[in-house]
């Protein structure tokens, strides 16, 4: 069966933001400090990565299988990456990685906003 455009489209523009934040965890300022030990900076990236993947499936799963309730899943992580987006632009301003921030909640909102309209309405199973 033939994927519909729109549904194409929220594949790509996820994956494209999921690809964002990967090479935002790859370029991380990774020095250990007073807050943070070498073996703490190792588990957050690590479970950076971890969540990157659990997401990558997600995707996966919407797109390539139909499911509805990874669509939802991922809506509700936009939601709680803007809340605290906003409140790390509150505390220390647009810098470099809040910018790239802001352009990968972009494009997941963009293509959640494909995913929910268009041709793509008979495509995701309930």
């Amino acid at each position: 069966m033939k994927v519909p455009r729109n549904v194409l489209l929220f594949e790509v523009l996820l994956y494209m933001s999921l690809t964002l934040d990967a090479l935002s965890v790859a370029f991380q300022d990774r020095t250990p400090s007073g807050e943070m030990t070498e073996q703490m900076i190792t588990v957050v990236t690590l479970m950076q990565a971890g969540l990157i993947m659990l997401l990558v499936y997600f995707v996966y799963l919407a797109a390539q299988h139909r499911k509805n309730w990874p669509r939802w899943v991922l809506a509700a992580v936009l939601l709680l990456s803007v809340i605290s987006l906003l409140q790390v632009i509150a505390s220390t301003g647009i810098q470099l990685d809040s910018g790239v921030e802001v352009i990968s909640c972009a494009l997941t909102a963009a293509g959640l906003y494909f995913s929910f309209t268009g041709d793509a309405h008979g495509w995701f199973n309930a």
